[in-house]
C-alpha cells in the first residue's frame, strides 16, 4: 500500500473508494461477459457488424476491470475475488441475452451502457476534489462508456432504417 499515494485523498476514506470501485469492478466483469456471450449467440440482420462492435466493447470492459482492480490494490484493497459475488455487488446487474435477435441484443447493450454512464457519473460526483487519481481513471472509463452507447445506438438506428426501407 502506497502511503503517500493514499495521503492525497481528501475528505474520503480509502475504504469508501475501494468499496465504490469494487462495485464498478463487478459491473465491468459482468459487462465483459455480457458482450462476450452476446457476440456468440446473436442472430439476424447486420449480425456481423454487431459482433464486431460487441467484441470491441468486451475488450474495453476487460481493460476497465484491469484499471479498476489496479486502483483498488493501490488503495490497499482487494478486488472482489469470486465471480459468484459479481451480481451481489454490481450496480448494473446482468441481462442474459435470451432473445438472440440483433435488435434485442443491441437494446440490452444500450441499456447496460446507460447504466454504466449513470454509475460513473455518480462516482465522479462523489470523487470530485477528493481523489484525483481515481477521478481521472473513472473519467476515462466514462468517456469510453459514452462512446459505447453512441456506437451501439448508431448501429441500432442503422438496423432500424434498413428494416424500414425494406419493410422487414
Amino acid at each position: 500500500m502506497a502511503k503517500r499515494g493514499i495521503s492525497i485523498l481528501k475528505d474520503i476514506e480509502a475504504n469508501t473508494v475501494i468499496n465504490l470501485l469494487n462495485r464498478a469492478y463487478c459491473d465491468e466483469w459482468l459487462a465483459y461477459y455480457q458482450y462476450f456471450i452476446e457476440a456468440k449467440v446473436i442472430k439476424g440482420l447486420m449480425k456481423d457488424a454487431a459482433i464486431s462492435e460487441l467484441n470491441l466493447h468486451a475488450t474495453d470492459e476487460l481493460r476497465h476491470a484491469t484499471l479498476i482492480s489496479n486502483r483498488i490494490i493501490q488503495l490497499g484493497g482487494t478486488p472482489i475475488l469470486h465471480p459468484g459475488d459479481f451480481l451481489k455487488h454490481s450496480n448494473c446487474g446482468y441481462d442474459a441475452p435470451e432473445n438472440p435477435d440483433v435488435s434485442s441484443i443491441l437494446n440490452q447493450a444500450i441499456k447496460g451502457e446507460q447504466c454504466a454512464i449513470s454509475t460513473y457519473s455518480n462516482l465522479l460526483e462523489i470523487l470530485r476534489d477528493k481523489d484525483i487519481v481515481t477521478y481521472d481513471i473513472v473519467s476515462q472509463i466514462l468517456a469510453d462508456e459514452v462512446e459505447h452507447e453512441e456506437d451501439l445506438q448508431s448501429l441500432f438506428d442503422d438496423l432500424k432504417e434498413f428494416m424500414e426501407q425494406f419493410k422487414l
